[in-house]
């Protein structure tokens, strides 16, 4: 898995926060030096700041985080949850049946829904807590550093490179996707026997089905 953006002497990386990241945002997290997390822009509907993929028995399932109203125009650190549904209780449930016959599953399972069920009043921190979880699990050094201001894309000093917006569900992935070529390398998926390798779903999915080994398959080069 060629990563090329990291042959430009980029030094740091600005990502948005991501609910259950996908697999790209983690190859940026294990090849950047630095990695600042933007928590003073404005909310952006419709993107991985509220929502993941993953591979469940019937195909690829989005889950989404539902947020109070009014947070359109709310600083993402600001947006709050909304728990007046059962949201919670519907992601673990999709969750289990998703992963619960892969590998890894059951030596995460806990720390993953300790997590969900803590009943987090912000987004941002929600995101966070899983985004360190995760990186801990794949054995990753936390490079993390939250902005203290919204940082303009055009202002940006040499050697900064901005997925904010770049790393998006509705767009191909910078990181798998650069220069017109693909670098995709598949690894093993419990239903990819059936509906064949699905690429670059969250980070939860490479986990439960690589566990200790995800490390390589973020590091890997060839």
């Amino acid at each position: 898995m060629e990563v090329p953006i990291w042959n430009n002497g980029i030094h740091t990386a600005i990502l948005s926060s991501a609910y259950f990241p996908p697999i790209d945002y983690f190859v940026v997290l294990a090849s950047c030096p630095a990695v600042l997390l933007e928590q003073c822009e404005t909310y952006q509907k419709q993107s991985y700041r509220t929502r993941c993929s993953i591979f469940a028995t019937d195909g690829l399932l989005s889950l989404s985080v539902p947020v109070k109203k009014g947070s359109e125009h709310t600083v993402i650190k600001d947006v709050r949850i909304d728990y007046s549904t059962s949201w919670v209780i519907r992601h673990k449930r999709a969750i289990t049946s998703a992963y619960r016959s892969s590998p890894f599953f059951e030596y995460y399972q806990d720390e993953i829904f300790s997590i969900l069920d803590a009943g987090e009043t912000f987004l941002f921190d929600l995101n966070c807590k899983l985004t360190r979880m995760f990186m801990h699990e794949c054995g990753l050094k936390d490079n993390i550093s939250l902005t203290r201001d919204y940082l303009r894309a055009d202002r940006l000093e040499s050697g900064v490179a901005d997925f904010r917006d770049a790393i998006h569900p509705k767009k191909d992935s910078p990181v798998f996707f650069a220069g017109g070529k693909k670098y995709l390398k598949p690894y093993y998926q419990v239903f990819s026997d059936k509906m064949g390798f699905k690429p670059n779903l969250s980070i939860l999915d490479l986990l439960c089905n690589e566990g200790p080994n995800s490390i390589c398959y973020l590091e890997s080069k060839s």
